[in-house]
């Protein structure tokens, strides 16, 4: 990772000196009577210091003086030495720099015959301006930096509640379907082989099926069907269970495990308390990325009394909603003995 940082940080003065190359390249040619490439060269040679220079202020010099030392005098001393050092160094040094490329053959002096004061002066006042721009672009690239960080760190805490949410409802459905089969084994019934046979098949999806961002939803109905026959085991045949779908594509991709939690509440919250005529309804339909997953119950609650029940299922539902989808709907329609949730998603709208 430091050293990914470090890559960036060259590239980063690299881009920059690109640019304070290009001001005083244009800026030179405008003012200055002199061939084209003895410019081009001229300011190459000056932008490689200058970017050396700046590099050292602001990635050392100055960290050196803003850290926390026991003493402030200390900050103070350092900071007042290091500035007469960078001076130096954009005067003194910049001329000794100009020199030393005139002696290389590689700088052009095209300035008239002057004084050694009038040649510093120019040199400090290309340095002073390569400071502002470096300084500013420098600010710049520490704020993006900053988003581009505080981006991530949300991301990285949304995907962290994300699998927090699955941890916490895959074991809620198994703990609940388990139940059921100890009902049955208690019970001695002949169905409890079958069962577990049918809650196999749903643990094998969950390890194998469950781990990508994204299931096609022709194995999410598959799920269901599965899960549904597997609390019909539990019902005589007064239990009435009508599942249908409308698909224009059944590889439509959506998370895995949306909508189970609902299946579940109807079954758990709805028709275990239902003691006439229990029932379960069920409509899929996904159109032109506009998902609607209509679940209707039963309830044990009496006419014109009806209650809303909402487990753990739920909850962790609504949450992964929020943080997979901008555009939902998530709503319960209370009924006389009967409960409807109503799920409303636009597919396109994942985060």
């Amino acid at each position: 990772m430091k050293k990914l940082a470090d890559t960036r940080l060259v590239k980063f003065y690299l881009w920059t000196g690109l640019g304070y190359f290009l001001i005083g390249f244009l800026y030179t040619l405008s003012v200055t009577r002199g061939g084209f490439f003895q410019l081009l060269f001229n300011n190459i040679w000056a932008v490689i210091y200058i970017m050396a220079l700046n590099f050292i202020l602001f990635e050392y010099s100055i960290p050196y003086v803003l850290a926390k030392k026991k003493a402030i005098i200390y900050n103070v001393l350092a900071g007042i030495l290091l500035l007469w050092v960078h001076l130096m160094f954009y005067s003194y040094g910049s001329y000794a720099w100009r020199a030393l490329g005139i002696q290389l053959r590689v700088y052009t002096d095209l300035l008239p015959p002057a004084t050694l004061s009038y040649i510093l002066q120019k040199q400090m006042a290309y340095s002073t301006g390569s400071v502002f721009v470096f300084g500013i672009a420098r600010h710049i690239y520490n704020y993006l930096r900053l988003v581009q960080a505080e981006q991530r760190l949300l991301i990285e805490k949304q995907e962290a509640e994300l699998n927090y949410l699955k941890s916490q409802t895959n074991p809620h459905f198994l703990f609940n379907t388990l139940n059921n089969i100890y009902s049955l084994a208690r019970d001695k019934s002949d169905r409890a082989p079958e069962s577990v046979l049918r809650l196999s098949k749903i643990l094998r999806f969950m390890l194998y099926e469950t781990g990508g961002d994204y299931i096609p939803i022709e194995q999410e109905i598959k799920i269901i069907e599965d899960y549904i026959a597997l609390e019909k085991l539990r019902y005589d045949d007064t239990l009435r269970v009508h599942f249908n779908y409308e698909l224009a594509d059944m590889k439509q991709a959506l998370p895995p495990l949306l909508m189970i939690p609902l299946v579940e509440n109807a079954f758990k919250h709805g028709v275990s308390e239902t003691r006439v005529g229990p029932f379960v309804e069920l409509h899929l339909s996904v159109k032109k990325g506009q998902l609607e997953f209509r679940v209707k119950n039963s309830t044990g609650d009496s006419p014109g009394e009806p209650v809303q029940k909402e487990g753990i299922g739920l909850s962790n539902l609504r949450r992964q909603l929020a943080l997979l989808f901008t555009d939902y709907q998530l709503s319960a329609e209370p009924g006389e003995s009967c409960f409807t949730v109503v799920l409303k998603i636009n597919l396109s709208s994942h985060v």
